[in-house]
């Protein structure tokens, strides 16, 4: 799960200037999520967007337009599906 939590200035900046959508447009289309849910944190802007991948190498290519371009803040944390969740149950039983 992709969290990109987007500063009130440089936001403003980014959607008057075009951007804030030219970069998530981008990475959108690059990336494929199944969902993306727009929202706030913290006061701030924030979305969500729900997505695999398959090298680690890739988060590069996904957090840093969001860094580069709006200076947003970035945070990428696992998230499982009921069905991973009682597959990972499994496996972490055999191992405790």
């Amino acid at each position: 799960m992709l969290k990109v939590r987007i500063p009130t200035d440089a936001g403003n900046r980014a959607i008057r200037d075009g951007s804030l959508q030219e970069t998530f447009d981008k990475v959108i289309a690059r990336i494929k999520p199944e969902a993306v849910y727009y929202s706030m944190d913290e006061g701030k802007r924030c979305v969500f967007m729900f997505y695999e991948i398959s090298e680690s190498a890739a988060f590069l290519s996904v957090h840093e337009p969001f860094f580069q371009k709006i200076g947003a803040e970035v945070f990428d944390a696992p998230a499982l599906s009921h069905d991973d969740m009682v597959k990972g149950w499994a496996a972490a039983e055999q191992v405790i």
